[in-house]
């Protein structure tokens, strides 16, 4: 096993109380050049995941005490944005869709493969930009990266974890179509069961609170067939 805080590696923690699993999961992944450090449970998971962050989590949806789907919860609410991929037992589209509501960037069910895991823990490492400007403006709309809050004319704005993901890559890329299927593989995974649908109903929530006039929409444009672009 390679020590995760001993290495310049990229760092996974894995949160699975199943100790083959875990330590299965563990020897794979430290195989393949990844830093390694394994929890059996979320107990304390934000305190951790701070003081010593890692660049990705790998958690289960099943633990004991505090379960998967609270602790990612409650790393979004601690505006902790690092990438969480899920794993369950639990195949259904409905549960997959409340992970991936929880926060999660992607979720995976048992039984997979190495291969599998490999190729989601690889791609959710892409998304994440190596350096990137932490303050987005437009107007009198600011978004700050590292806090996650938004602002809009100096009045902080409630938004959730995928209409703040959402907005910042829109608002990321100003006036650059981003397609709808581009937003889907980004923000819900590369395998999402839902469809382009999604995006939409998450853009509309979105004009609702960033726009003087969701109805006639000035920040956030549709390109027929295609996506949205921020007009910034």
């Amino acid at each position: 096993m390679i020590d995760a805080s001993a290495t310049g590696l990229q760092r996974i923690l894995i949160v699975e109380d199943d100790r083959t699993l875990r330590e299965t999961l563990g020897q794979g992944l430290a195989s393949h050049g990844f830093g390694v450090e394994e929890l059996s449970d979320a107990n304390g998971l934000v305190e951790h995941v701070r003081r010593d962050p890692p660049d990705l989590i790998v958690l289960d949806v099943m633990l004991p005490g505090i379960d998967g789907l609270s602790a990612c919860r409650a790393l979004r609410n601690a505006e902790v944005d690092t990438p969480v991929l899920m794993l369950s037992a639990r195949t259904g589209d409905l549960d997959k869709i409340v992970g991936l509501e929880s926060g999660a960037d992607d979720y995976v069910t048992k039984p997979f493969s190495t291969g599998e895991l490999l190729a989601r823990v690889r791609a959710l490492l892409r998304r994440r930009p190596a350096t990137r400007q932490t303050v987005l403006e437009s107007g009198d709309l600011c978004v700050d990266l590292i806090s996650r809050r938004v602002t809009l004319a100096g009045a902080e704005i409630d938004l959730t974890h995928k209409e703040f993901n959402l907005l910042a890559a829109l608002m990321g890329n100003p006036n650059v179509v981003l397609s709808r299927d581009l937003l889907l593989e980004k923000h819900w995974g590369y395998d999402y069961a839902g469809d382009s649908r999604t995006v939409d109903v998450h853009v509309r929530w979105l004009r609702q609170k960033i726009e003087l006039d969701a109805s006639n929409p000035t920040r956030i444009s549709t390109v027929r067939g295609v996506g949205y672009r921020f007009d910034g």
